[in-house]
């Protein structure tokens, strides 16, 4: 009986340190999916060396920036 009740005391004392924390497991990966989605990088397809994180122009020469992974499928 007194293994049970420690058992449970431990249990309830995890149970509540996670839930003061604030962390939830739903949501931290749903943070991690906005972040993967928030490091687009565009690149010039002529200049590679020219880098944005906004879509845009290529100083250099005016051609449009596409994204990165564009252009290794090409």
């Amino acid at each position: 009986m007194k293994k049970v009740m420690l058992m449970a005391a431990a249990i309830l004392i995890s149970a509540a340190t996670i839930f003061a924390s604030g962390v939830h497991p739903v949501k931290a990966v749903a943070d991690t999916s906005k972040k993967a989605a928030a490091k687009v990088v565009y690149t010039c397809p002529m200049h590679t060396d020219v880098v944005s994180y906004k879509p845009g122009k290529c100083p250099k020469c005016g051609m449009t920036l596409v994204k990165k992974s564009d252009l290794k499928k090409k």
